[in-house]
């Protein structure tokens, strides 16, 4: 038998998983269906530098020349605006810049869930788009208040990155960022 402690701790980590996965395949579905990204999200690298502008999305605007910070479908609050780093799943600082080890995890269950499939990549790098099955989902989440902000700042942020690379995003991230991006390797981005 799991004690309660451990049981509470198993079911923490699933809902934060599950968090991250819908984040995630909202993003992905968002990618894809955007101009400029030739129906897909291609390369992990460039699924955390957006997935990153998702989080901190008062940092958005800053890295994405053709965003707005006015743009109504970023739901930036007054609290963000003030203080951009203080998220509710803040990333790490690594080698490329900011990362979660959580995305080969979220992926491989979006896929194995038949959520995203993999796509046709660029040379050296997987490339995912969503299924049927996912974009139902999707469109299923965004009937919810919780789900709809998050499904704005995807569309919003995939498009300002249209035609960017995983390693233009990195580029900008550390050009525009560099005070944020100033910390050792594993840190917390806060």
């Amino acid at each position: 038998m799991i004690d309660p402690d451990t049981a509470l701790d198993l079911a923490l980590q699933r809902e934060d998983l599950a968090y991250h996965q819908a984040r995630v395949l909202m993003l992905v579905a968002a990618v894809s269906s955007t101009s400029g990204h030739a129906g897909k999200l291609d390369g992990l690298t460039k699924l955390a530098k957006l997935d990153f502008l998702l989080r901190y999305p008062a940092l958005a605007f800053h890295v994405l020349d053709s965003l707005d910070m006015d743009d109504p479908r970023m739901h930036l609050s007054t609290h963000e605006l003030a203080d951009p780093t203080d998220v509710e799943a803040p990333m790490i600082r690594y080698k490329f810049g900011p990362w979660d080890d959580r995305y080969y995890a979220v992926v491989g269950a979006l896929i194995g869930r038949g959520l995203i499939r993999y796509a046709k990549p660029r040379k050296g790098s997987i490339a995912v788009a969503p299924t049927s099955a996912g974009r139902r989902l999707v469109a299923d989440m965004t009937t919810t208040t919780q789900w709809t902000a998050i499904n704005d700042r995807s569309y919003a942020i995939a498009e300002a990155a249209a035609h960017m690379t995983g390693n233009a995003l990195k580029d900008r991230i550390y050009e525009r960022l560099a005070a944020l991006m100033d910390r050792p390797h594993r840190q917390v981005i806060r």
